[in-house]
């Protein structure tokens, strides 16, 4: 059994002991400490806490014990029952709440699940704001309300209808040109949230002919969750079989965006944040962010246009933050998680999907014909295991010194760029491994270019 407690919030898998595995102990402890922490942060308010799923078969337990344990401190919970993260995102600020709770272990498979924690603008909690719920957890300093003082629940089933009407209402979301052009689409939704969330979605937006796979929420996923390609060969095989334009796929709780062609191969979950930002800036120019370890892709298109490309650490709450810095129009990472500020500042496979077919729509061409009109970048992901007594950090600081000669990026490990190609560093905070990710213009430069790299690591150590 596995739990992980950190600065985002609590995950691990059901069952085992308390404080081995994600137990109902362990999902009241972890609940009472983001209510407490809530209300030290809300001093004097009513506090309000919006809560959604997605449908992993541990859900409606895990729901269960938050939504008491928030009551019991005298929280009032607006419950979306069956939602996807940005769904909760959106509803917190809508309900003038004063925090958001997401039950999602996002990609992970069926026997996970976690806590997800945001702050009253519907956004991750900082760094510094899980430094402080942990504490809390750790001391147990809870103090719940007295019989006359607890809070309410109320169930809201309004949202998905709420979240694709503020889609429907963004400028450059073309319902009439998706309409038009009478898209055939097959969705992959692996049995969760996304089944029901990204059908209508796609019918609001005029598209009718849409064959669905797994879409039933029973959380019985039919396939490792992560839509990475080796996961996505059923998706693949239907297309082809129906002889229909687009695939489709999202992840449990419905905030990474993965696309496959028309002929079966995959669009590229790196590429999902490429088209989108191409769409967008063709319309409304303006800067773009992404993290350190995603493709170069982005970078590309947005130089070429002459405006401002600019990396952020890797995390979710990085990207936000270095968007918000810049002013970025677009942004997001290379998991095929697409972040539209017009919307809200959250990773959003529906808006994702609604900006991506009205660039196709307005493109007039195949979803292959659109992939290969980008630069083409291929990412490898390896690592380096190193024994408990070498310095990490020494490491990278030798690497980045011994790179100095080119662009070197220090934000967040070390990354190198050379030339078109580069190379990222990055230490795992649990165990004495470098985590290497590498991108050439194919697979087997990315994997030289890894090569030589661990080669030089080895060499200094």
């Amino acid at each position: 059994m596995t739990l992980i407690k950190s600065i985002s919030g609590i995950r691990g898998t059901i069952g085992g002991k308390v404080d081995q595995g994600l137990t109902p102990v362990d999902a009241v402890k972890f609940a009472a400490a983001y209510g407490t922490w809530l209300k030290e942060q809300h001093l004097g308010e009513k506090i309000k806490v919006v809560i959604g799923r997605d449908a992993r078969i541990s859900g409606p337990m895990i729901s269960d014990l938050v939504v008491s344990t928030l009551i019991g401190l005298g929280i009032d919970v607006i419950d979306l029952g069956l939602s996807t993260t940005p769904t909760v995102e959106i509803a917190v600020p809508l309900e003038k709440a004063q925090g958001g709770i997401i039950l999602t272990a996002s990609h992970n498979p069926k026997q996970w699940n976690a806590l997800k924690l945001l702050n009253h603008k519907g956004e991750f909690i900082s760094g510094s704001d899980g430094e402080a719920l942990l504490a809390i957890a750790a001391a147990e300093r809870f103090d719940f309300a007295e019989v006359d003082d607890l809070g309410v629940v109320t169930k809201d089933s309004s949202y998905m209808q709420k979240h694709i009407d503020a889609i429907l209402a963004l400028p450059l979301v073309d319902a009439k040109a998706i309409h038009a052009a009478n898209f055939s689409i097959v969705v992959d939704a692996v049995n969760s949230s996304g089944g029901i969330f990204v059908p209508a979605l796609l019918r609001a937006l005029g598209v009718s002919n849409i064959s669905e796979m797994y879409c039933e929420p029973t959380g019985h996923f039919p396939h490792n969750p992560e839509p990475l390609p080796e996961h996505l060969t059923d998706l693949s095989d239907k297309i082809k079989e129906l002889g229909a334009e687009l695939g489709i796929t999202v992840d449990p709780d419905v905030d990474r965006l993965a696309l496959v062609c028309e002929d079966g191969s995959m669009f590229g979950e790196e590429y999902t944040l490429v088209a989108v930002a191409d769409y967008v800036l063709t319309h409304t120019p303006g800067a773009t962010v992404s993290n350190l370890s995603s493709t170069r892709a982005l970078r590309d298109i947005t130089e070429d246009r002459g405006l401002i490309y600019s990396a952020s650490a890797v995390g979710e709450v990085n990207v936000v933050a270095k968007m918000k810095e810049t002013h970025a129009v677009i942004g997001g990472e290379g998991n095929g998680g697409i972040i539209y500020p017009e919307l809200h500042y959250g990773r959003d496979s529906l808006v994702g999907i609604a900006l991506f077919l009205s660039h196709l729509a307005h493109k007039k061409m195949s979803v292959s014909q659109l992939r290969d009109s980008y630069p083409k970048y291929t990412i490898s992901k390896n690592k380096i295991e190193l024994t408990p007594d070498i310095d990490v950090d020494q490491v990278l600081t030798f690497m980045s010194l011994n790179y100095a000669h080119e662009e070197v990026d220090t934000t967040d490990g070390v990354k190198i760029y050379i030339g078109k190609e580069w190379v990222h560093l990055r230490k795992s905070n649990t165990e004495p491994i470098i985590r290497i990710y590498s991108e050439s213009e194919n697979e087997s430069k990315a994997n030289e270019l890894a090569e030589r790299i661990i080669l030089e690591i080895k060499a200094l150590i």
